[in-house]
């Protein structure tokens, strides 16, 4: 079993008006003052991890001497092999920058492209456009990435599905390994959400949102990114093997303001305040905000649902293994109507029934599925 390690940097040049990730306005002292903090818990960490991500945020905002003192204090946590990602704006990736991931063994980056459309970039509040977006790619692959990850939203007000197609195929263009594709959520909170409530912007028909998704999926297969979780396409061998171990269940370490660490059914998030979590880490006081521990039927109902995001699906002697539950009795109530529906089918060998995964309408309606497996 994998343990992963994730580390939350919380600065951003400016809030995204969609975003309701924990993050802040970047501050120099203040970002110095986390790093510090940062490595100091790094180094009293146990053991080495399998996979490593940096994600934010924006980690690439950081200066380049404490990016530096972040990436050194990792890189002797990192096991061998390691998947080693950090995540990155194109505004805040340069020549230097991309020199000093490589120099630290950092040999996944994961770019937050969003969009190759300049009119769906400003909209979004973006700091990019569409030609820095692609050049960052282009940068990053010359100077020696081989697996580049890039975030894409669709779905967004006023967007049109045939622009969208034309924006994949220059997405497939790109000399990336993996793609993650989310459709535009309004999370309470954000600015967003505010311009929806008040009239300002009026979310595309659901069926349209829909429609695009299924365009992201056909394109990308045909580029050879082909789908292995709801939002997730990648070459063969490129698959997230960080984002695996979170859809697997299996144990995880979170550092850093809001990040959030599970192991053994118990689930511990720390505080959201960067200002704080220096503070209090720094006089010994404990920085876990809430914690829970899971019984262990909520724990194979949270494996089931997180699995089920996966191209594969549920495999139930793997389950069994895994949570000492049988699957299709743990989940038997809920299992004939997802089935009536057409959202799961069953896996079969030899003509036995295995497991079950999503349909491809089940893949549009994945957090239904998740929820009645919860």
């Amino acid at each position: 079993m994998e343990t992963s390690l994730y580390i939350h940097i919380p600065f951003c040049r400016r809030k995204c008006i969609y975003c309701d990730f924990y993050s802040a306005i970047y501050d120099g002292d203040l970002a110095e003052a986390y790093i510090g903090i940062l490595s100091n818990q790094i180094e009293t960490l146990d053991g080495r991890f399998s996979t490593v991500y940096v994600g934010g945020g924006t980690p690439t905002v950081l200066e380049t001497n404490a990016l530096e003192k972040l990436l050194k204090s990792l890189r002797a946590r990192t096991a061998d092999p390691c998947e080693f990602t950090v995540e990155a704006n194109p505004e805040s990736l340069n020549e230097d920058k991309l020199k000093l991931l490589l120099d630290s063994g950092v040999n996944r980056l994961s770019i937050g492209v969003q969009s190759l459309s300049d009119k769906k970039l400003k909209n979004l509040g973006r700091l990019h456009n569409a030609a820095k977006a692609a050049e960052s790619v282009g940068v990053a692959a010359k100077r020696g990435f081989k697996n580049i990850s890039i975030d894409l939203i669709f779905g967004v007000w006023g967007e049109d599905p045939a622009a969208w197609k034309k924006e994949l195929s220059g997405i497939a263009k790109l000399p990336v390994a993996h793609v993650s594709c989310y459709a535009l959520t309004y999370e309470k909170g954000t600015p967003l959400f505010l311009a929806v409530k008040n009239g300002s912007v009026k979310p595309l028909p659901d069926e349209v949102a829909a429609a695009m998704y299924e365009t992201a999926i056909d394109t990308l297969a045909l580029a050879g990114l082909k789908q292995y979780e709801v939002s997730n396409f990648a070459r063969e061998g490129c698959e997230c093997r960080h984002n695996l171990n979170y859809w697997e269940n299996d144990p995880y370490v979170g550092l850093g303001a809001s990040a959030v660490s599970y192991a053994e059914g118990l689930r511990a998030r720390n505080i959201s305040d960067t200002a704080e979590y220096i503070r209090m880490s720094g006089s010994g006081k404990d920085i876990v905000e809430s914690s829970e521990k899971l019984s262990p039927v909520r724990r194979a109902r949270e494996t089931a649902a997180v699995k089920i995001r996966t191209k594969g699906g549920i495999d139930s002697c793997c389950f069994k293994a895994k949570t000492g539950f049988d699957f299709f009795e743990l989940e038997k109530r809920c299992l004939g109507g997802l089935l009536e529906e057409g959202l799961i089918k069953y896996k079969k060998e030899k003509g036995n029934v295995t497991g079950v995964c999503l349909k491809r309408k089940g893949f549009l309606f994945c957090d239904r599925v998740s929820s009645a497996f919860l």
